[in-house]
């Protein structure tokens, strides 16, 4: 790496270091291997991070470079084995000896025994050892590890001129970027006096005078669009001269040199973008790309490169969002949008099934798994190969041009072809043997005015049927590997196909009896598959090596070479690498558990996208023909599709057409008058809720995932299922010597929803979500804890405000208190991390809000609430605080108001009173997930729905909804939870031990969407009861 590389890192190390990104910080300090952090190592080791401690390591040095390195990897893991020694877990201790000490064996062995002999004593520190008979605590032999540690780091030569960072003004990158802009800024033809500048990702330029815009172009792509081609001056040759005449191998070669027979003239539908010269000579007026030994350049014109500068689709991307989620139930190979209907999805699978989904209405409208039709047109070699293995799997499914017909082809010799009227009318329409072995790939085209079916596979073949008729027209050999996947494709009166052999081979194939008429290397030389632009104007191919490797390329098939290579893809891929391109400007890929874009213009990756998580390594992906909606597989057998804002709105109409209404039925435990919800979360993932009853127990619901609810995730329109583990146990809080239903209860959930901490008055518990044990527990009363809060950015840190007024900053790995904030005089009732401002915002029941800084843990400023005019508050009561999703706004509940607060500035921006001086008190208050509303729910039973940003109430919703048949006024919501990603349902904890789950009915679509009465009785409803007196066995 360069030395202004080299610089470039740190400068991004301390710009992520002042903007607090510290494990980001570290992680890059690791992978460059610039600098070695000392302080981090100590935290680490003093902490026993041990993998952490290797990892980080491992960026600098490894265990044989050096006797220096050797020495640190050694006393490192000789530390770890006398930790598991000492706690008399010879378990691990036996594990640490196999797999980390025993590297060290073949350079001292005499050592290694020593060491495994430590296993056999109930105490090392016996006397025959000194060093040994000095071990201390654990925190004590760390700190005389760490000492000796630095030492050899400190005198090891690959450390070298890594431990110092160099010196650097405050915020020099900043610096630079604002160096920039000014200098752009001159070059501005028209510079205004004060230019605003909104983005970094294209060069600044002031805008046109008085008010002037530029056109916009619009674009309904998932990725963006381009302006139209007439918007800028065409160019008589383009950026370069025209070729004289094609490289002999090329296609335009071919092309021009071929004569095609009468009965394959040129396809009278062809779109009408296509149009072009009528001679194939024509072919030739393209610009060449200039001969280059690097493949990977970029070669754009003048024009191309004055849209690139002006048109940046990145928020297009961005803004795409997982629109629906689909679980199939088996693995999905291949997927294909409808051509005309551009909401249907075609699905196949490896166990042979295929579906067509609807995503606008989210419905399965047809489902088909393998049987051979007629046994009549198996060969014997097909048979021979189902009663050796009858496990089918689709390779290929595709639609027709049309969308009438859809073929799937198998990887065992047979191809099915479908003809769909619409709906779920799927009727067979004939079937083929058509190869031996695999059936790998398969493609409609019409070479002759007639549809017609290409397939390939295992027996080098590519084959051409009548669509009609299923009758063989043309057979294509010359391929001396398994034919991969087939292109058709025509180019004014010609038409062709390309094919991909797993030799890496790419040929090309006239409608005749002559053979191939070109003969390519694919980069990579495995499995690769081509794709034209949606113009036809460009053609692409991707592909894995057998190493691995991927690449994606653009062809110059005037030179019958590569013109360029996309660059972005991991170095190693576990599986074949699928692409798509879209609206002629963007291609797509599957790699790293991600969707990755690219500019068909620009080798650089553009950005990529995990679509919420859960893709497996190299997703399979598929647009449709408006680049609106986007399909990728996920690795739990199920389908995401993406959706861009005009796929949104595409989306939203057909699901408005659906006028079906449902009601549910209210599933309800008989509760104990004396137990009722205290506490109530969402799952992170959204697929289950999770409530702690006023007698300390917890209680689990879960969606089942399943064709009517394929996400799994939590829906008011069916119940969940009551959870334990197999062992049947409760999970229930410590209640050693308190009364808990007395005690003020308090819950926190981790982000990957694998603990869950909570107290009821006694101490605090660390639970096992899946087996509900507890893992541990601390901070023993008095004082209970009264409110619980993970740190943002480091799980171990928890913030427990206590009942005596007073805050701890606990550190559950190490077992303790941190820092002990002071601040308030009653019992604390609210705390919330903020980001973006590193600070703790806490609530007590003396109706104050305090801020504290995270880095020092010192008090900022406080702040009591204010009551309405000529009202005071009451004197104590329990004080909520919620961040908004910016983690600078506030959200404040109190039972007489509901206030928002601009934190940074520590100002009270709105403020909500009830109209009513005797309303009944607020009982709870929440954000949305996306914190554009606010729910409040009343001591009388109703709820309360206000706009996020100004607290204006939307709608209102009396008890009636969810108290059949006969609202009780007795019962009421004590706590209300927003779900994770659908901001228009909650759930409510009510004072008889039911939880209810709400959200408009589907006619809305979500809430206030017209003026609302003052009692709306029009959503949909499934409750839970939660009663903790339950304790038959729970479904599971």
């Amino acid at each position: 790496m360069s030395s202004l590389s080299r610089e470039l890192v740190f400068l991004i190390l301390q710009f992520l270091d002042e903007e607090k990104f510290k494990e980001t910080v570290h992680k890059l300090e690791q992978e460059s291997g610039f600098f070695f952090n000392m302080k981090y190592f100590e935290d680490l080791v003093q902490s026993g991070e041990w993998e952490e401690v290797e990892r980080y390591l491992s960026g600098f040095t490894k265990v044989d470079d050096n006797r220096y390195s050797m020495k640190i990897f050694f006393e490192i893991r000789k530390q770890k084995y006398l930790e598991a020694l000492d706690k008399q877990d010879r378990a691990k201790a036996v594990d640490i000896l196999v797999k980390d000490l025993k590297v060290f064996s073949s350079f001292n062995e005499e050592l290694y025994k020593e060491i495994t002999q430590l296993l056999t004593l109930e105490n090392f520190r016996h006397e025959e050892n000194e060093q040994l008979s000095k071990y201390g605590d654990t925190k004590s032999a760390r700190s005389i590890m760490l000492l000796e540690l630095k030492k050899l780091i400190e005198a090891n030569p690959l450390f070298r001129d890594k431990l110092t960072l160099p010196g650097l003004k405050a915020s020099r990158l900043r610096t630079l970027i604002n160096q920039s802009l000014n200098w752009q800024h001159q070059l501005c033809k028209n510079p205004r006096p004060n230019p605003d500048i909104k983005t970094l990702f294209v060069d600044h330029t002031c805008g046109l005078q008085n008010g002037a815009r530029a056109p916009q172009a619009a674009s309904n792509s998932l990725v963006g669009g381009l302006p139209k081609g007439g918007a800028f001056p065409a160019m008589a040759h383009g950026p370069f001269p025209p070729a004289a005449a094609p490289a002999a191998n090329s296609i335009a070669s071919w092309m021009a040199n071929s004569n095609p027979p009468g009965a394959l003239p040129a396809v009278a539908a062809a779109s009408a973008a296509l149009a072009a010269p009528p001679n194939t000579g024509a072919l030739l007026k393209r610009p060449r790309t200039p001969p280059t030994s690097n493949s990977a350049l970029d070669y754009q014109s003048a024009d191309s490169e004055h849209i690139m500068k002006r048109v940046s689709p990145v928020g297009q991307i961005v803004d795409a969002i997982v629109a629906r989620v689909f679980n199939q139930g088996s693995c999905v190979m291949s997927m294909d949008f409808h051509p005309i209907q551009q909401t249907i999805l075609l699905v196949g699978t490896n166990v042979g099934d295929i579906s067509i989904w609807d995503v606008g209405t989210k419905e399965r409208l047809a489902h088909k798994t393998f049987k051979v039709w007629d046994l009549n047109v198996c060969t014997v070699p097909m048979q021979a190969a189902l009663v050796k293995d009858p496990a089918v799997s689709v390779n290929r499914c595709v639609w027709s041009p049309d969308g009438t017909l859809l073929g799937a082809a198998f990887n065992k010799h047979m191809v099915h072809i479908y003809s769909c009227a619409g709906g779920n009318d799927l009727r067979q329409h004939f079937e083929m043997d058509a190869h031996i072995g695999g059936v790998n790939d398969i493609a409609f085209a019409h070479p002759n005015k007639q549809l017609c079916i290409i397939t390939c596979g295992d027996d080098k073949m590519i084959k051409v049927w009548d669509a009609a008729t299923g009758r063989l027209q043309y057979t294509f050999e010359g391929h001396e590997a398994s034919v991969y996947s087939v292109c058709p494709h025509q180019k004014e009166n010609i038409q062709f196909i390309f094919s991909t052999a797993v030799d890496g081979k790419i040929k090309a194939w006239l409608y005749d009896h002559m053979g191939s008429r070109v003969d390519y290397d694919a980069p990579g030389k495995w499995c690769t598959t081509m794709a034209y632009s949606a113009d036809g104007t460009r053609l692409f191919s991707c592909g894995t090596s057998k190493e691995g490797e991927s690449y994606l390329v653009e062809w110059n098939e005037t030179e019958g070479a590569i013109k360029r290579t996309y660059l972005g893809f991991r170095k190693r891929s576990p599986g074949v690498i699928q692409f798509d391109t879209t609206r002629n400007h963007f291609l797509a890929a599957g790699d790293e558990f991600q969707i990755k874009f690219w500019d068909m213009d620009n080798v650089n990756l553009l950005t990529s996208i995990d679509a919420d998580g859960g893709l497996p390594a190299s997703p399979k992906l598929r647009f449709n023909k408006d680049g609106t909606l986007l399909a990728v597989t996920t690795n739990d057998n199920g389908i995401k599709v993406l959706a861009n804002p005009e796929g949104l709105r595409l989306l939203r109409a057909l699901e408005n057409r659906v006028t079906e209404s449902r009601t549910f039925d209210v599933m309800r435990a008989s509760a104990e008058p004396s137990t009722k919800v205290s506490r109530l979360i969402y799952s992170n993932a959204g697929v289950a809720l999770l409530a702690l009853a006023s007698n300390a127990v917890h209680k689990l619901w879960k969606w089942q995932r399943n064709d009517r609810n394929p996400s799994g995730k939590a829906t008011a329109a069916f119940a969940p299922q009551l959870w334990q583990p197999a062992s049947g146990i409760l999970m229930t809080n410590d209640v050693t010597d308190t009364n808990p239903e007395e005690a003020t209860p308090c819950i926190a959930l981790s982000k990957n929803d694998s603990y869950v901490m909570s107290a009821s008055g006694g101490k605090v518990s660390l639970f096992n979500m899946m087996t509900f044990k507890v893992m541990t527990t601390f901070m023993s009363p008095p004082p209970a804890a009264t409110f619980l809060a993970f740190h943002p950015q480091d799980n171990n840190i928890i913030a427990i405000g206590l009942e005596d007024s007073s805050i701890h900053i606990y550190n559950v790995r190490v077992d303790e208190v941190k820092s002990k904030l002071k601040g308030h005089t009653k019992r604390i009732s609210g705390l919330a991390f903020s980001n973006s401002l590193n600070v703790l915002v806490s609530s007590g029941a003396d109706t104050q809000v305090c801020v504290w800084s995270v880095d020092g843990w010192e008090k900022r400023k406080s702040k009591f609430l204010q009551g309405q005019a000529g009202r005071t508050l009451p004197p104590s009561g329990d004080t909520k605080v919620q961040f908004h999703n910016d983690q600078v706004r506030l959200l404040v509940v109190h039972e007489s108001q509901l206030a928002i607060y601009d934190v940074a500035k520590f100002e009270r921006i709105k403020q909500w009173f009830p109209r009513d001086p005797v309303s009944a008190p607020i009982s709870h208050a929440i954000y949305s997930c996306d914190s554009q509303l606010v729910y409040a729910s009343f001591c009388d039973g109703s709820i309360g729905v206000f706009e996020g940003e100004t607290l204006r109430l939307q709608c209102k919703l009396a008890s009636s909804v969810y108290l059949n048949p006969v609202p009780n006024s007795s019962v009421y919501p004590l706590v209300i939870a927003a779900h994770p990603s659908e901001p228009n349902q909650f759930a409510l904890g009510l004072t008889d031990g039911s939880v209810q789950v709400i959200e408009p009915a589907e006619s809305e679509g979500r809430w206030g969407a017209s003026p609302p009465p003052e009692s709306v009785t029009n959503a949909a409803i499934a409750s839970a009861a939660s009663n903790a007196a339950v304790t038959e066995q729970a479904p599971r």
